[in-house]
């Protein structure tokens, strides 16, 4: 992060929205755990074809309440949005914070489409379709790309300094190669939160039967996969943290995010594997998600620290 001891109010304002995107996924994970995502049928602006729903059910209310929260969301942006133009234009600084607040702005234009577009298509609750899978993954990469970018522009607001990709191949090399293990992560997690709740299980024992059973959905046997590629790919994040730091011994900024990094992937590891034994109550599964995004923001800045070095 940056050296400045004292944040500016738009400095604040952009970590603000940064953690109210935060509160916002945590909350459509909610909705989806609690089967409320059809709470307002298949309707878009309007929800049971009513601006405010009437007599609404409780799952009704959860998911008119996820509508006003990203709503107001895209207001959040609009005014990071205007905040970061009005001081370009006043103060010439540089772009890199306008550039990611475009960023940020555009992108959950893109993950409100894509809300949407699940509500449109039916792809909601335990409706299972061939396309659920891919919209769910598309969801995924956007919300990751959405923080990336937010996370950056409350960054580079603190008074971080521009990124250099001009590096060695082999650092470029490993920060790719957590990015991917992140997305696989990620999207093994989707199958999986999907399949626990559309085809949920009453013990271990049945979940593990029903994993290996022929005659289960394919995205239900394939959800042993994702606690073995966490694990493989929370030890390769932890080599990528252990290698920026290594390559970059003078930087306190490395040094302290890949102690949390790392600290969080432990963390995960053990929460991950208590939500599995519980068989993934919702409480569960929101925390297993906002540890999540903490591992993965936690990396962003490490990576910008690494690429920003002096």
């Amino acid at each position: 992060m940056a050296t400045e001891t004292k944040l500016s109010g738009f400095a604040k304002y952009a970590w603000f929205t940064l953690g109210y995107n935060i509160v916002v996924i945590l909350w459509g994970v909610f909705l989806r755990a609690s089967k409320s995502g059809d709470g307002c049928g298949q309707h878009w602006l309007t929800c049971h074809g009513e601006v405010i729903p009437s007599a609404p059910q409780l799952k009704t209310i959860i998911e008119f309440s996820h509508r006003i929260t990203s709503a107001l969301d895209g207001l959040v942006l609009i005014i990071l949005l205007v905040w970061t133009i009005v001081r370009w234009r006043r103060d010439r600084e540089p772009g890199r914070v306008m550039k990611a607040a475009i960023g940020s702005f555009v992108l959950v234009i893109i993950e409100g489409l894509l809300g949407a577009g699940l509500v449109l298509t039916g792809n909601t609750a335990e409706t299972l379709t061939a396309a659920r899978p891919f919209w769910m993954g598309a969801h995924l990469i956007t919300t990751l790309v959405l923080l990336t970018f937010l996370t950056l522009t409350a960054w580079f607001a603190s008074g971080g300094p521009s990124l250099s990709f001009r590096t060695e191949r082999r650092p470029r090399i490993i920060i790719f190669g957590g990015v991917a293990a992140f997305l696989l992560i990620g999207m093994s997690g989707s199958i999986a939160a999907l399949t626990n709740l559309i085809f949920p299980s009453q013990t271990l024992a049945d979940g593990i039967a029903k994993d290996f059973s022929e005659g289960s959905n394919i995205l239900l046997r394939l959800r042993i996969i994702h606690p073995i590629v966490s694990v493989l790919a929370a030890g390769y994040l932890g080599f990528v943290s252990f290698s920026l730091r290594r390559r970059a011994p003078r930087s306190g900024g490395v040094e302290w995010w890949s102690n949390a990094v790392n600290i969080l992937l432990i963390v995960q590891i053990i929460f991950g594997s208590m939500t599995l034994l519980m068989l993934a109550p919702i409480v569960m599964q929101v925390g297993h998600l906002l540890l999540a995004d903490l591992i993965w923001i936690s990396l962003v800045i490490l990576t910008a620290n690494f690429l920003s070095r002096e």
